[in-house]
């Protein structure tokens, strides 16, 4: 992982970044440039603004000079530094440092360090953003034996008056990090090794913090309790599935909040079985878990006074002999019974016994979960947005805001009343597949019926569409995106006041 350390001077540096101001393109006064450089800087910008940029979509209006995330590079090889780069920072707002943050590590990745100056008087907020940032954007993960030639940007300093004030902004932005790196990996590792007992493993492997405790169901604890959606999906399998519970209880919290993950270490479609091009990237079905349980070490290891119980259904959806079949009938945790009629609707299956075990036996104060739960979220919303649902008008409000800041997206989509009708079944007291087209707005009409006395104090963010990119893009890289862990330690830390 990137390493970024404060630094209260500038110090001897081969590469500089320097932030520049939107509208009138002009270089932020971080003092102690020397007049030279802070001459061939201002003589770049001015060249820029005036040249038509080759880069810019058709139709799409031309970059300004210091529009966040702009970059452009002075090459000083006689001088030192022997690079400038020239990063836009927007409005100066959070999320414009960063969009910088990331163009920065992007625009100096070949490089082993380099130097970022800040001016005086800079807010943490700005801090946290562009340290967010360039962590971020310097996630890698590759499997082949080959690594790419040359030097890879490994440290950067970040070079500011009073380095003191920023040392909570960079704790914040690096804890956000690495479990945003966590949350990747998991999603990004393929399922041939990517059990539902290596993931619940990995996550055990890393909760060695005081107040955090870890419980691992194995598949006799699941049936002995009657968790039959996490049992049907996974009855398939060689490798059986497992239910992942996470405790955090710090003294004075004042709130219990329990989160749910689905995860679906890999998903054929079951007997109902996908296309082969569709499941090519199946291995990232877990992403909620995923984020979650990230979120949750997170959560831990910034100290929030905020209790959290986290729980992951995991499971591997295969066809076999054992497998669940169209027809059938299957009783989840609490006694309610569902007819399964298309075995590629299996993540509510697993979420609805996570859901009523929370919401009758952990008492929660709040109840959220995530799920890669439709393909009719990226319809609705494309590949950048979450598809929000909750009837808690302020739980929703708080968790779109905490996206907002966090720098990702979630539109609140509505449980329509009227499509309730369409779960019915003859034969048991729910179907898994109706019929009727909103396929994102039935789910989430579908696990709202597990969530008993929780109902009114609870959310659902179908995530499916951004928890993958195809190409880097700002702070996310190419593969998993860990969408999600970002926005609920926001909210989390909003709700302990932090």
């Amino acid at each position: 992982m990137l390493t970024v350390r404060l630094a209260a001077g500038r110090g001897p540096a081969d590469v500089l970044a320097l932030p520049v101001t939107d509208g009138d393109g002009q270089l932020l006064d971080v003092g102690g440039v020397p007049a030279e450089l802070a001459q061939e800087c201002a003589a770049l910008l001015e060249q820029a603004a005036r040249a038509p940029d080759d880069g810019a979509r058709p139709g799409a209006p031309a970059p300004r000079v210091g529009q966040a995330g702009k970059v452009h590079v002075l090459p000083r090889p006689l001088g030192r530094p022997r690079r400038v780069l020239l990063v836009g920072i927007g409005d100066g707002r959070e999320a414009d440092w960063r969009a910088a943050g990331a163009a920065v590590a992007r625009a100096g990745a070949r490089e082993r360090t380099l130097t970022v100056a800040l001016p005086a008087g800079v807010a943490p907020a700005a801090v946290r953003g562009l340290v967010e940032g360039l962590q971020l954007a310097a996630y890698r993960f590759r499997l082949g034996a080959d690594r790419p030639d040359g030097p890879r940007l490994r440290r950067v300093r970040v070079a500011v008056a009073d380095p003191d004030r920023f040392d909570q902004a960079v704790t914040q932005a690096t804890v956000v990090a690495r479990s945003t790196y966590l949350a990747r990996d998991l999603t990004n590792t393929p399922s041939l090794r990517k059990t539902p007992a290596w993931f619940a493993r990995q996550v055990a492997a890393r909760a060695d913090i005081p107040g955090l405790t870890v419980r691992v169901w194995g598949e006799s604890d699941l049936a002995e309790a009657g968790f039959g959606g996490i049992l049907a999906v996974g009855g398939g399998s060689a490798n059986p599935p497992r239910l992942l519970e996470l405790s955090w209880r710090p003294r004075g919290a004042r709130e219990h909040v329990v989160l749910v993950g689905k995860g679906i270490t890999f998903d054929t479609g079951g007997v109902s079985i996908k296309p082969a091009d569709a499941m090519i990237l199946m291995r990232k079905d877990m992403a909620g878990a995923a984020a979650v349980a990230a979120a949750t070490l997170g959560a831990a290891e910034l100290g929030l006074p905020v209790r959290l119980t986290t729980l992951t259904p995991l499971a591997e959806n295969m066809p076999s002999g054992s497998a669940l079949r169209p027809g059938d009938v299957v009783r989840h945790w609490g006694g309610r019974t569902c007819e399964v009629r298309n075995t590629d609707a299996e993540g509510r299956l697993v979420l609805a016994d996570a859901l009523a075990y929370a919401a009758a036996r952990l008492r929660p104060d709040v109840l959220v979960d995530l799920a890669t739960l439709t393909g009719a979220n990226a319809v609705a919303l494309g590949k950048r947005t979450g598809a929000l649902y909750s009837h808690d008008d302020a739980l929703a409000e708080s968790l779109a805001a905490a996206a907002a800041e966090a720098g990702e997206k979630v539109w609140r989509m509505p449980l329509v009343e009227d499509y309730r009708e369409a779960l019915g079944s003859d034969l048991a007291d729910l179907t898994n597949a109706p019929e009727g087209g909103a396929g994102s707005v039935l789910a989430a009409l579908f696990l709202r019926e597990f969530t008993g006395s929780a109902r009114g104090r609870w959310a659902h963010i179908d995530m499916s569409a951004p928890s993958w990119i195809e190409r880097d893009e700002g702070e996310l890289s190419r593969g998993a995106t860990g969408w999600g862990v970002r926005t609920l330690l926001r909210w989390l830390e909003a709700r302990a006041g932090t």
